[in-house]
C-alpha cells in the first residue's frame, strides 16, 4: 500500500522570497509543479477569504501565499487567478483588505467572485448544491486554506475551504439543511472537495488562528507551509503541530466512514522538514457554538451582508 505524503516546509515569516521558496519546495516534494500543472492552464487559487480582515488578523489567507504562488504558476506558464465567495462581503473587498489587489494587477491575474453557481448531486449526501461554474470550469485547482481554531468544527484546515465554491448566503443555508449532525454535514464538505478535486492543497501555517475562529481568533505563530494531495493527510499531520488529537475533528471521524483520505497516520509518509513533538504549539481552542444555523441567524446573516455590500460598494 502506497503511503499518503504530506510534506512539511519550515518558513519563519510571510518574507515574499521565503515564502516562494517554500512552495517551490513543496512542490519538488510532490514530484515537481508538472505533476499538477500544464502550461497553458487556467487554475484556480482558492485562498481562504472569509471576510474584509488584514493580514494581522490571520482570518485569511496571508497576501504573500496568494502572490508567490501566483508569480510561481506564471512562471511556469499557466494561467492563474484568485476566486473565492466569502461568508462576509465579497471577493473584491477581502482582497483589498488583504493588500492583493494592485499587486496582483500588476501581474496580470484577475480576482473573481465565485458566482454563477450551477446545481451538481453531491456523492454521498445526496444533496443538489450550487457550485460556481466558475471554479468548475478552472482547468485545475490549488486549494491555499488558512488553519484555524473553528467555533463549530474544532479546527479548519484543508477540506472545508472548498466550501467557498459554494456561492453567496447559500452556505448558511446549507448550515442549516446539512447541519443537524456533524456527520451530515462534514460528508457534505468531502463531497464538495471531491467533486471540485483540487490538484494539491496547500495550507497556510505560518500564522495560524487560535481562540474563537474561523474570524474573531488571535494569531498565533506556527512557522510551518504543509502540503498533501491528499486533503485528510494533512489534516491529520497539522494536528499533530497544533495538539489536537485528529479524532476531535469532525472531518477526520466522517472521512474515515466514508473511506476518504487517509486517517492511520502510520498510513502517512511526512517528507520536508522534521517535526520533534517538542515543537508542537497548542493553539487555543474556540468555544464550540451549535454546528446548525437556525432561521433566525440566517435571516439575520443575510441582512448583514446586504449592509456590509452597501457599505463596501459606497466606499469603492
Amino acid at each position: 500500500m502506497n503511503k499518503a505524503k504530506v510534506s512539511l516546509v519550515r518558513c519563519p515569516n510571510y518574507d515574499g522570497q521565503a515564502v516562494r521558496s517554500a512552495i517551490l519546495r513543496h512542490f519538488e516534494l510532490h514530484g515537481g509543479i508538472e505533476s499538477f500543472i500544464s502550461k497553458g492552464d487556467s487554475v484556480l487559487i482558492k485562498p481562504n477569504m472569509i471576510a474584509p480582515r488584514p493580514s494581522q488578523c490571520a482570518a485569511q489567507t496571508d497576501p504573500a501565499v496568494i502572490i508567490e504562488l501566483a508569480k510561481i504558476l506564471l512562471d511556469f506558464g499557466a494561467k492563474p487567478f484568485v476566486g473565492d465567495s466569502p461568508a462576509w462581503s465579497n471577493t473584491r473587498a477581502c482582497a483589498e483588505s488583504l493588500g492583493i489587489v494592485e499587486p496582483l494587477n500588476k501581474l496580470g491575474v484577475r480576482i473573481r467572485q465565485l458566482g454563477r453557481p450551477v446545481n451538481r448531486v453531491l456523492e454521498h449526501s445526496g444533496a443538489k448544491i450550487g457550485i460556481s461554474s466558475i471554479a468548475l470550469d478552472a482547468d485545475k485547482i490549488i486549494n491555499l486554506p488558512k488553519l484555524k481554531t473553528h467555533q463549530q468544527l474544532v479546527a479548519t484546515i484543508a477540506v472545508k475551504n472548498m466550501f467557498g465554491c459554494v456561492s453567496g448566503k447559500a452556505k448558511a443555508i446549507w448550515h442549516y439543511k446539512k447541519g443537524a449532525t456533524f456527520d451530515d454535514f462534514c460528508t457534505m464538505l468531502i463531497d464538495i472537495y471531491k467533486l471540485l478535486n483540487p490538484v494539491i492543497t496547500i495550507i497556510d501555517a505560518i500564522v495560524a488562528m487560535e481562540g474563537p475562529g474561523p474570524i474573531r481568533g488571535n494569531p498565533k505563530k506556527l512557522g510551518w507551509l504543509v502540503a498533501s494531495v491528499d486533503p485528510i493527510a494533512a489534516e491529520v499531520i497539522c494536528c499533530d503541530l497544533i495538539g489536537i488529537s485528529p479524532g476531535q475533528l469532525p472531518i477526520i471521524k466522517t472521512a474515515e466512514i466514508l473511506g476518504f483520505g487517509c486517517t492511520d497516520k502510520q498510513n502517512i509518509q511526512v517528507v520536508g522538514d522534521s517535526f520533534a513533538v517538542g515543537e508542537r504549539i497548542v493553539l487555543a481552542p474556540a468555544e464550540l457554538t451549535p454546528l446548525r444555523f437556525s432561521s433566525a441567524r440566517i435571516i439575520k446573516s443575510i441582512f448583514r451582508q446586504i449592509f456590509i455590500l452597501v457599505k463596501t460598494g459606497r466606499k469603492q
